[in-house]
């Protein structure tokens, strides 16, 4: 392993084993912070609780990377356990981008969105998801997390060129990549973003376009359900970086 990443939420405790362990990960292995629950697109106010607890974590094993998703997760104090889309228009970017400030702000430290996967549009968007993403980066001066599978996913679910979407992302903002499998809905009507199969020969295609145009970024492979041997991940993990070993050799 060349890094780890840790979901947040699982270590916003006082101590306990699990602390204990990422302690001595954290000082061997660089880390990266990944998040679900800041709702950065929420309407409810931020949840000063949790970024003061987020920031208590981040002080103590010093993250190289700090992200959560570009997304809305509850509404009235209510969480609704998924990575909901945003509408995407001007009056959202400026909502998000506020909101974003705050939290760079209180965690005293950068802050990556992840673009998330969608199965519905909403007909008042005025904007791309890629043009979306930027203007959020832009106005609030953030790095991005790009999941190639969920930019394949939304353009097969919504009809869009995939690469059109890498190419409108500044490579200075992409600073980490996500892979993942998918699978598709009982109907055939959509791809759903499961993460429980292994990466697609559409997604790794799309991942070596990804690294022609943003260089070595760190990539994690995501697996959470339908787990295979542990040699099955690590061919995964040795494919990705045979792809960036490989465009490195070509230039």
């Amino acid at each position: 392993m060349d890094w780890f990443e840790v979901l947040s939420e699982n270590y916003l405790v006082a101590g306990g084993a699990p602390l204990h362990f990422l302690d001595r990960i954290a000082e061997r292995y660089p880390v990266a912070m990944h998040g679900v629950s800041l709702s950065i697109g929420g309407s409810d106010e931020l949840d000063r609780d949790y970024l003061r607890e987020l920031r208590k974590l981040a002080d103590r094993i010093q993250p190289r990377l700090v992200s959560d998703h570009l997304c809305w997760t509850g509404i009235d104090g209510a969480q609704l356990h998924d990575l909901l889309p945003l509408p995407q228009t001007e009056e959202a970017v400026n909502h998000v981008a506020a909101r974003l400030r705050q939290v760079q702000d209180a965690l005293a430290r950068p802050l990556l969105l992840e673009n998330v996967s969608s199965y519905l549009r909403f007909a008042h968007s005025t904007l791309s998801e890629w043009d979306f993403m930027v203007a959020v980066a832009e106005q609030a001066d953030c790095g991005l997390l790009l999941d190639v599978n969920n930019v394949y996913v939304n353009s097969v679910n919504h009809g869009f060129d995939a690469h059109r979407y890498l190419d409108a992302l500044p490579p200075r903002r992409v600073k980490q990549i996500h892979l993942a499998g998918h699978s598709r809905s009982a109907d055939g009507a959509l791809l759903i973003d499961t993460h429980d199969q292994p990466v697609a020969e559409a997604v790794w295609s799309l991942y070596e376009y990804a690294v022609r145009r943003f260089g070595p970024v760190p990539v994690m492979i995501e697996r959470d359900d339908r787990i295979p041997p542990l040699a099955e991940l690590l061919d995964e993990l040795d494919r990705a970086r045979r792809i960036v070993g490989s465009l490195a050799l070509a230039a």
